[in-house]
């Protein structure tokens, strides 16, 4: 059963400029799917389409059974409590500590009153600390963000994503700006989470060999229309050239 469809989505930003051009596709829970293409093939957006931090033009998007498009501002915030996502560049706020920061994944279930004066149950913060422990972060828990590397400040990312409870991860360039070291964990946290919690993730990726590594599936975007959905084993140097208009070899290291 799909935990997301997508059905002819269309986005432009401008009458002449289509960014995404019927979208077509299904995921089911659990799943580990991986979005390729260059810059500007509408990757990021699509991901914010699904969200709704970006309003899509037509289509339709259904994510556990709820047609997103069609929600109003209280369904829509209910519904968000079960979309986590993990940004590039972590957005996180700087001054405040790590716990801090994890426990702003809970605001969707605050009223604003409660979210403003930083209200959270003895569980939610038991939550907090339990999910910075399994991520190896804990030691870090009452630093300020802005002490961090760039790696521990995208793992305080995912656990704010994951105090959520949330069905679907959306990932934007979650290893874009990481060394690859700090790459590497944050991918195998991420696969290790949707294996071992079920959680279902969607990743934006410009690294062609790390989505054949960890990925379930492969969604390849270019100029805004899917070029490719399969396997990874089933993506060939061809269709590689196909998504990115440029040769292979440049993008899959050995």
């Amino acid at each position: 059963m799909s935990l997301l469809k997508i059905d002819e989505l269309e986005k432009s930003y401008t009458a002449d400029k289509r960014i995404l051009k019927d979208i077509n596709f299904e995921i089911k829970a659990g799943e580990f799917v991986s979005i390729i293409g260059p810059s500007g093939a509408g990757k990021s957006t699509m991901l914010r389409c699904i969200n709704r931090m970006v309003e899509f033009n037509d289509g339709k998007i259904i994510f556990n059974n709820h047609d997103v498009g069609s929600l109003n501002k209280k369904e829509l915030r209910k519904l968000r409590t079960d979309i986590g996502m993990v940004f590039q560049h972590y957005n996180l706020v700087p001054r405040l500590t790590v716990i801090e920061n994890v426990l702003h994944g809970r605001f969707g279930y605050k009223t604003t009153l409660q979210g403003l004066m930083g209200r959270y149950s003895e569980k939610e913060k038991e939550d907090a600390f339990r999910l910075l422990e399994k991520l190896g972060i804990h030691e870090h828990a009452y630093k300020r963000c802005d002490q961090l590397s760039g790696g521990q400040q995208q793992r305080v990312g995912i656990c704010r994503a994951l105090i959520q409870e949330p069905k679907l991860i959306l990932c934007d360039e979650p290893i874009a700006s990481l060394d690859p070291n700090s790459s590497k964990i944050i991918m195998d946290l991420l696969k290790s989470i949707s294996k071992e919690m079920g959680i279902t993730c969607l990743v934006n990726l410009h690294q062609v060999d790390v989505a054949q590594h960890y990925s379930d599936r492969i969604i390849g975007l270019n100029d805004g229309e899917i070029v490719f959905d399969g396997k990874g084993i089933e993506l060939s140097v061809e269709q590689i050239n196909k998504i990115y208009g440029t040769k292979a070899k440049d993008l899959i290291t050995s």
